[in-house]
């Protein structure tokens, strides 16, 4: 084999094994996102504090985590490190798993696994946009593994729980879905970044510039009912009638739906402008959470989850290319960690202690609501942003 030859099979299976990664990554999340919560009514908390528990865990992730995406970009390696947080999640997990009927205990160890586990997701979306763009792809042709590894768990998740023995067997779901993107890890080669590299200047231009700040406090507002959702919706399926299996088809729907989306977007998304993509989501989801508010079916709101192709896969794809694009490479990990810092943590934490509350107090219903508000804001703010960008030149 030439070295042409061998060049260019070495590239292919980097592409190989970063599609695989994302989809046994996303599995992962699949396993914790939909069945995690109902681990833990079962275990008798109330919608408050399962509310807290799986948002405090991303929330105090995210304060460390550009922490690690700094590291990756310093360091030049998102091998190593992915390697070391997965091995410490597990650990994590497996004292969770075991925390008995403690909540304090239980509170201790969802911040452990989620401390770990967290930080590699924006580490691997690092590596993959890195890794598309020199190889002349898109990263939503990467992503939308992701998404495909969702929906096959989310759909057989809760039909390998009831043969299993029921939501008490889940530890072995989630470990078992962690072998294969162990294996595939060692295949996995790092790609050197581009330009001057990391230094102290580059930094401080990164805390300091205004529009990437604006447009993650504007991505705050966004993602605060999206996540909201992610934590409270089985609950409030389970309320009104669902099954632990309907709960995971809800998010199979959501998640397959969104791979056609995030492989022809990376296409077409030169034509319009990201404030203007994110700004009509904002609304598109305004409609959409107003629709959950008035359904009282659990067959219906599984349904509305087909509504994440045009809101979620959009808004996500949008924002990750906007980071790469006003961004230099060498700050590419660093930025990453702090898009997932605000959607996943800060976001993360107020959906779910809002959405909590909102449930216990005037009934599940009500947090969508409050979604519908907030989301139309979140929309008009991007929209005038970029109005008011146009005015100035």
């Amino acid at each position: 084999m030439t070295m042409k030859k061998r060049t260019a099979a070495r590239k292919d299976r980097q592409m190989l094994v970063l599609r695989g990664m994302n989809f046994w990554q996303y599995a992962i999340l699949a396993v914790l996102a939909p069945f995690l919560p109902l681990y833990f009514a079962n275990l008798g908390y109330s919608s408050s504090q399962i509310g807290f528990l799986m948002m405090i865990g991303p929330f105090v992730a995210s304060m460390i985590q550009p922490f690690w995406g700094y590291l990756s970009d310093r360091l030049q390696t998102v091998k190593k490190l992915i390697f070391l947080l997965w091995i410490l999640a597990i650990i994590s997990s497996v004292a969770l798993f075991n925390a008995g009927g403690s909540y304090a205990l239980t509170l201790c160890f969802v911040l452990a696994l989620y401390f770990f586990y967290q930080p590699s997701m924006p580490l691997l979306d690092s590596i993959s946009v890195q890794s598309a763009a020199r190889r002349g792809s898109s990263y939503g042709s990467v992503r939308l593994f992701g998404s495909l590894g969702y929906t096959v768990v989310s759909l057989s998740g809760g039909v390998l729980l009831a043969v299993l023995g029921g939501i008490t067997k889940l530890p072995y779901l989630l470990w078992a879905a962690w072998i294969v993107p162990f294996l595939l890890l060692i295949f996995l080669r790092d790609e050197p970044a581009e330009g001057e590299g990391m230094t102290l200047q580059s930094i401080k231009e990164l805390f300091t510039n205004k529009s990437f700040l604006w447009f993650l406090f504007l991505v705050f507002i966004i993602s605060v009912p999206h996540r909201m959702n992610d934590v409270m919706l089985g609950l409030y399926m389970k309320d009104l009638g669902a099954s632990d299996a309907m709960v995971g088809w809800a998010w199979a729907l959501a998640a397959a739906l969104e791979i056609p989306a995030f492989a022809l977007l990376g296409k077409h998304l030169h034509r319009i402008h990201e404030y203007v993509l994110i700004g009509i989501v904002g609304i598109l989801y305004s409609l959409r959470w107003s629709m959950y508010y008035v359904a009282d079916d659990p067959w219906v709101l599984l349904a509305l989850q087909a509504g994440a192709a045009i809101t979620f896969a959009v808004f996500w794809i949008v924002a990750m290319h906007y980071v790469a694009r006003i961004l230099p490479p060498q700050l590419g990990a660093t930025g990453f960690s702090l898009l997932s810092m605000v959607y996943l943590g800060l976001s993360g934490m107020t959906g779910g202690i809002v959405g909590g509350r909102l449930s216990d107090l005037f009934g599940g219903a009500s947090m969508y609501l409050f979604a519908a508000i907030v989301s139309f804001i979140g929309g008009m703010l991007f929209l005038v942003t970029e109005v008011i960008s146009r005015r100035r030149g």
